[in-house]
């Protein structure tokens, strides 16, 4: 596809509306050119605003008054161009034309320049968002609202990565080392990883910040033996201010990770909130995407979870995986459902570039993105008939049917960490393979981001650089103050 941008400066955001409706192709943007090629999406700006779009057979022109306001005239030229290509691909997207990641703190954004009453004309008429999503989203708004308010100018969350699991799942892009190639690197790796919590702890605690929540995630934690577990989990405890902790989070993802030595190391370092995922509960579904356990050693590990005392378990599924039926996942959520999970946060399959399904050649088309639809009705019906909220929501980019991830929990089980790191309320310090610490300065609502190394040989070899970019948070925190 090509797009053709002429005298403004929309085209990111024309780009990835583009690819709302076109996921699978290459979408090339010429901002100089002297004349265009079908199929192409045309838009200038000069004394009116035109959009055009020829493309097989369908050929349309469109146009709205200039403004000479930048932002209202970008809106109006991603508005003409979302309606040609619904009107073309015969498609209405569920979120309209918004292709962010945050649409809760957006929502939360135009309530409080328009009012509550703006927000539907905002979100109906300019954004094209369905009524069941926006309703959706207003939900998981009113929800949050109570969790926002329990953080401080000096609060901070906690994010600890283990990169490593049993195997990469098909859908997976993160990076992640699998045990079987990376074996050796894992007692290394754990006790380096202690060393960088207690020097995160020291600064978390000369700057006066105020412990939140704590997120271990991965990979998959528990793919680290019991012994690990516990030097890493008590290092945590022992060097942390624990006592304003209001949630501690281990993901033990993967139910082929999960012993009873395990959750014992767990119960023991006062982890109150783990998760256990088994995506799908098909073993057909599971052999295709990778995942290397079957449905029943899911039910057990739920099972022994609840034995070892676990009484606050989510459990992860994924709405639209290859081969994946409306059916089978309708039998998936109402197992976890019937087993009474305290929260379930249900995906959508988001098509990553550098996912094993997308180097493969999957693609994603028009039935999948319906089947998709269906699950996720099916979800919010059967999940709200049983009392669970919606607490959190965020998007991805190609992600089947442009739909959502949402977090569900009963009442009073919803993940501090979840809203905290969604919303960007405050400072996240992040330690382990792949962690991003976010400082957040709150007068200005502005984020500094601070990256640890990717993968587990560089944190391993190059460990000794890690502390010149905590460095950073000190800097950042200026005299240690917070109240900034």
């Amino acid at each position: 596809m090509n797009l053709y941008i002429k005298n403004n400066t929309f085209w990111f955001e024309l780009e990835n509306l583009t690819r709302l409706f076109f996921p699978n192709e290459k979408i090339t943007v010429y901002r100089e050119f002297s004349e265009v090629e079908a199929p192409f999406i045309y838009a200038e700006l000069s004394n009116i605003i035109t959009v055009r779009v020829q493309i097989g057979g369908f050929s349309e022109e469109s146009t709205a008054p200039l403004s000479n306001d930048n932002s209202a005239d970008e809106l109006s030229t991603v508005k003409l161009l979302y309606q040609s290509l619904a009107r073309f691909s015969e498609i209405n997207q569920a979120w309209g034309l918004l292709t962010g990641v945050r649409p809760i703190k957006l929502l939360r954004k135009v309530a409080a320049q328009k009012g509550e009453g703006g927000v539907d004309d905002v979100f109906l008429n300019d954004y094209f968002v369905s009524p069941e999503k926006l309703s959706l989203a207003k939900l998981t708004e009113k929800n949050e609202r109570k969790i926002l308010a329990l953080s401080k100018p000096e609060s901070f969350s906690l994010y600890v990565g283990v990169p490593f699991c049993p195997s990469r799942c098909s859908y997976c892009s993160f990076v992640m080392s699998s045990v079987e190639r990376a074996k050796k690197l894992i007692e290394p790796y754990s006790k380096l990883l202690c060393e960088e919590l207690k020097a995160t702890a020291e600064i978390a605690s000369d700057l006066g910040l105020r412990l939140e929540s704590v997120y271990f995630g991965g990979g998959t934690p528990t793919t680290l033996s019991a012994e690990q577990l516990d030097s890493v989990l008590g290092t945590v405890n022992k060097y942390f201010d624990m006592s304003t902790c209001r949630e501690f989070t281990v993901e033990a993802g993967r139910p082929d990770t999960i012993d009873r030595e395990r959750l014992n190391a767990l119960k023991e370092n006062k982890v109150d909130r783990i998760s256990i995922n088994p995506q799908t509960l098909s073993d057909e579904v599971l052999r295709r995407i990778g995942r290397k356990h079957t449905a029943q050693q899911f039910l057990d590990a739920f099972s022994l979870a609840r034995e070892c005392g676990f009484d606050n378990i989510n459990t992860d599924l994924i709405a639209g995986l290859p081969s994946d039926t409306f059916d089978s996942f309708k039998n998936s959520l109402d197992t976890v459902t019937n087993l009474g999970a305290e929260c379930v946060t249900v995906h959508t399959l988001c098509m990553k570039r550098a996912s094993t399904l997308t180097t493969e050649g999957k693609t994603l088309n028009r039935e999948e993105a319906l089947t998709a639809r269906k699950m996720l009705e099916y979800t919010n019906g059967r999940l709200m008939s049983l009392d669970y909220i919606p607490y959190y929501l965020y998007r991805q980019t190609r992600m089947v049917g442009n739909l959502e991830n949402v977090g569900w929990s009963k009442r009073g089980y919803e993940s501090l960490y979840n809203v905290y790191v969604m919303d960007e309320t405050h400072t996240i310090l992040a330690c382990g393979c792949g962690g991003v610490t976010k400082l957040k300065n709150q007068r200005m609502d502005y984020l500094k981001r601070i990256f640890n190394f990717k993968y587990p040989y560089e944190y391993i070899d190059r460990f000794e650089e890690l502390f010149k970019r905590k460095a950073e948070i000190t800097a950042f925190y200026g005299d240690n103050t917070v109240d900034y």
